[in-house]
């Protein structure tokens, strides 16, 4: 850019010391032609005077100066000697002189009209290079090759449509690099949700084959064969619900109804969600915090998003154990944390844990996967985060809603 400046800057100064050396010319030939017819003049009146003081030696300068000065003209002696007023000529010398000043003239004009000439053509042949480098930039475009610069940018018209189709490249370029982003997330989620559900459709294939092959199967074994089957057939339907649920906010489609809604809501409806569990593992809810905290967000998405939180926790803790969650507010933030005291995740795992599908070493047998990264995604667009601490004694997952969220 800065580079063009400079370029158009010298190009702007030497056209204008062209047209100001050219007016200098013209000026000083006009002066020079000017002195030339003057001097011829005063020779000839010189002359004339020298020949009156020979012949008239009384004459006075005053009176030569009256005769040279007077208005008064005779167009018909002049015609006696051929010589017409407004047309020729006195002195013979102004007529040479004439003629070389009409070819000077001419000659100036003609190299006058080629400078500017050169110039046109200067431009113009820059302009169709411009209008050419425009034009493959548009080709390559259509041939979706957007590794484009524009480099060569003015302050003329062409680089203001340069400047715009350097913006459209870009453009497209994002949204072809969006288009392969979405086809290859599309694809990797199509495998992943093909492989969760390839496991439990066979164990459900299986076991009607030998309910169907077996008819005089024993009563108890068919009774466990049904709820095995039942029991998959449920994880189908929360990993199909899962995902659905997940595409949706991929896809933008998800219309967080925001309000204010006090964080002892939220933490009290999860709990509720997840009470049975919590009594099958004879687990132990410490909750504490400040009842006054609120934020601003959708609070049936978050309860569902704290609830998955909870969960995971129960699932990874020990018999009889406890559960610690602490919220609050502070000028920053509101926040949430959650700690079990299990077994923990292992350093391996714990960058991957909010990653859809995962599962570390220590996730139960039924687990799919995905419920820890619906939570971070809900959580997310509701302007918070969630980051998470492990050890061999327990882990704490800690959530934070910022101060644009917080209501005043």
């Amino acid at each position: 850019m800065m580079a063009n400046k400079v370029k158009l800057k010298k190009y702007l100064i030497c056209t204008f010391i062209i047209s100001i050396s050219l007016l200098i010319i013209f000026l000083v030939i006009n002066i020079y032609e000017y002195a030339t017819y003057t001097k011829n003049f005063n020779n000839k009146l010189s002359a004339i005077i020298l020949k009156l003081k020979e012949h008239y030696p009384n004459i006075s300068e005053s009176e030569i100066l009256e005769i040279l000065n007077s208005k008064n003209t005779d167009k018909a002696i002049l015609k006696k000697y051929s010589i017409d007023i407004n047309k020729d000529s006195i002195v013979l010398e102004n007529n040479k002189s004439y003629y070389k000043f009409l070819g000077l003239n001419i000659v100036f004009l003609i190299l006058s009209f080629s400078i500017l000439v050169c110039i046109f053509i200067k431009y113009n042949k820059q302009k169709d290079k411009d209008i050419s480098e425009i034009t493959k930039y548009i080709e390559e475009i259509n041939k979706k090759n957007y590794t484009l610069h524009i480099d060569e940018i003015s302050e003329d018209e062409l680089s203001i449509l340069k400047n715009e189709i350097y913006k459209t490249t870009i453009m497209l370029k994002e949204s072809a690099d969006n288009s392969m982003k979405d086809k290859i997330e599309l694809k990797n989620s199509l495998e992943d949700i093909s492989h969760q559900l390839k496991t439990p459709l066979t164990s459900i294939l299986i076991m009607l084959d030998n309910l169907i092959d077996e008819p005089d199967m024993d009563s108890n074994v068919r009774e466990e064969f049904i709820r095995d089957i039942k029991r998959e057939v449920m994880n189908i339907n929360f990993l199909v619900q899962a995902i659905l649920k997940l595409s949706k906010f991929d896809s933008n489609t998800v219309d967080f109804i925001k309000e204010k809604t006090w964080v002892k809501l939220i933490i009290d409806a999860s709990l509720q969600n997840v009470a049975t569990l919590c009594d099958l593992k004879n687990i132990n809810v410490e909750v504490q915090g400040d009842q006054k905290a609120s934020l601003l967000c959708d609070y049936r998405w978050q309860v569902e998003a704290i609830t998955n939180i909870i969960k995971n926790c129960i699932d990874h803790s020990k018999q009889g154990s406890k559960l610690a969650i602490n919220y609050g507010q502070n000028n920053v933030y509101s926040f949430i944390n959650i700690e079990d005291f299990g077994d923990g995740i292992s350093k391996k795992d714990l960058p991957h844990i909010f990653q859809r599908f995962y599962k570390g070493e220590n996730a139960l047998s039924d687990s799919i996967g995905i419920g820890l990264a619906l939570s971070k995604t809900i959580i997310e667009k509701d302007n918070g985060n969630i980051s998470v601490e492990s050890n061999s004694n327990g882990t704490k997952f800690e959530i934070k809603y910022f101060i644009d969220n917080i209501p005043l």
